[in-house]
């Protein structure tokens, strides 16, 4: 029986991928008409053409699958219409369980965020039972996410054996989109990064998170709640690990929140309403800069096994890929 992975042209999804092939599994990709199919080149991988929002072609793509990894999902810091986002995010998730709870398979993962998560107040790193609400989030992304993780959690009570993962910060090669991390790394190799900002993210290898992902799907638990994440990094700490891997110099200044956030309006304000195109700097993003986003991922780490390599190798891949892929 093969497994199916939703998002497999992705970042995370095509190291999935890789991963399930190097365990020897049959994999199914579903993917739809506009895809982009460059990370997964000369794999041996099957195709099934279909879409979130779409359940007849996602009962199709499920057929004889015995595991469904449902990484696909509508990751912008900034949207035109916000309510493609929650059509792909929520609607689209329920969609896919509903798909997979029909099927009968053995076990769905479901690729939530730590965006989803709470934050510790004090600045210590947060983890899965950390209180929080709706309200607490920052953006269309992380709402229409919040959403599609209750909704995944529902099926989970109703019996679908599904296991959830709230990946941290993914770096590494094949990020071909690229997400906002690998955004800042691309402008960090174009010397754009004239400052920095106070705050913190979580980082993991994309392959440890990719690794996650199957041993979720072996050794968690149903209906659980498992952060992928790795090192806790200040920006400041990320620029630094970027200059010892290169030749650019780590920023010195310190920007701070306020004339980055006001900078960030101005130049949305431009963008979007006198430009008509994306904003460089989404609003959204400065804002969730005003927390540390540090987690202990210390429950994949004891239950599943989780793999925790260095940082500053998945960085310095990152960094050679987009070299060698013409994004500098």
């Amino acid at each position: 029986m093969s497994v199916l992975v939703t998002g497999g042209t992705g970042f995370v999804g095509s190291h999935l991928v890789r991963v399930l092939l190097e365990r020897g599994e049959q994999v199914r990709c579903l993917t739809r008409s506009a895809s982009r199919l460059d990370n997964l080149k000369d794999l041996p991988v099957e195709f099934a053409t279909g879409d979130l929002r779409d359940l007849d072609s996602l009962s199709k793509a499920v057929k004889g699958c015995k595991v469904v990894y449902h990484c696909a999902a509508d990751y912008r810091l900034w949207c035109k219409h916000p309510a493609e986002m929650y059509a792909v995010n929520v609607k689209g998730s329920d969609n896919v369980m509903q798909a997979a709870f029909d099927a009968g398979v053995e076990r769905v993962v479901y690729t939530s965020t730590v965006g989803c998560l709470g934050l510790n107040h004090n600045g210590t790193p947060a983890n899965e039972d950390t209180p929080v609400t709706i309200e607490e989030m920052i953006g269309h992304y992380k709402r229409s996410k919040f959403l599609g993780e209750e909704i995944v959690s529902d099926w989970a009570r109703r019996g679908l054996p599904v296991v959830i993962v709230n990946p941290s910060t993914p770096v590494g090669e094949m990020d071909i989109k690229p997400t906002p991390t690998g955004k800042i790394i691309v402008d960090f190799l174009r010397g754009k990064m004239f400052g920095y900002v106070e705050t913190g993210m979580n980082l993991i290898d994309v392959r440890d998170c990719a690794e996650g992902h199957v041993l979720a799907a072996e050794k968690g638990r149903v209906g659980e709640r498992y952060i992928l994440g790795g090192r806790n990094l200040t920006l400041k700490d990320m620029f630094d690990a970027l200059a010892s891997v290169t030749d650019i110099a780590s920023p010195k200044m310190k920007v701070p929140h306020w004339v980055a956030e006001t900078y960030a309006r101005l130049e949305n304000f431009w963008s979007i309403d006198i430009a008509r195109r994306e904003p460089d700097v989404p609003l959204e993003s400065v804002k969730l800069a005003r927390h540390k986003m540090w987690f202990d991922a210390s429950k994949a780490v004891h239950e599943l096994g989780l793999p925790q390599n260095p940082i500053g190798r998945a960085l310095e891949r990152a960094v050679t890929w987009f070299r060698e892929h013409g994004y500098v």
